[in-house]
């Protein structure tokens, strides 16, 4: 059975009953004033810990926040990535070529006549993947732009019909011009 300090002191000689006594009966007394109101507790301590747990907890939400921001960033990664890979259409290798800009650079793809239609006429879009470009349907295109804008290379307006009273109807406009 261990020693209460108290005893090992008293055992060890460094202090004698007397000085015990005295101890406790200061002890006692702090104690019946703090009840009793007349002296004032000292909860610095108390108060102290209570704002450092509280800064911890703080510190703790706001790591958990960041873990959480971190692992949807993931997801939405992951889930662009699949919406890429399952609705990509297949490279051609074509003499024919479309060109666009992607950060101020003139880039070209390799495409179709029916393509190359879709893609002036907005069907069709192109994006980034795995350090190339691949071109993919409208509605995948919509469905990245709202998880990850930034991989977007190429989304154009859907062209609408011309009105009927538009004095400059006969004059088209084309959308892409041979470079």
């Amino acid at each position: 059975m261990s020693l209460s300090l108290r005893d090992q002191l008293l055992k060890a000689g460094l202090v004698n009953q007397k000085q015990v006594k005295q101890v406790s009966k200061n002890q006692q007394k702090q104690k019946r004033l703090e009840q009793k109101g007349q002296v004032e507790v000292d909860d610095t301590q108390q108060r102290l810990a209570q704002e450092a747990m509280a800064e911890k907890v703080k510190r703790d939400q706001e790591l958990n926040r960041q873990q959480q921001e971190k692992a949807e960033q993931k997801a939405r990664a992951a889930q662009v990535k699949q919406l890429i890979e399952v609705s990509r259409l297949p490279k051609l290798t074509t003499e024919d070529y479309y060109n666009f800009v992607d950060d101020k650079k003139v880039k070209r793809l390799s495409v179709n006549a029916l393509m190359r239609a879709k893609l002036s006429s907005g069907s069709l879009a192109i994006v980034h993947h795995g350090g190339g470009y691949e071109v993919i349907p409208r509605e995948a295109a919509l469905k990245i732009q709202e998880r990850a804008p930034e991989r977007i290379v190429l989304l154009n307006v859907v062209t609408e019909e011309p009105d009927a009273d538009d004095p400059y109807a006969a004059y088209v406009i084309p959308d892409d011009l041979m470079w």
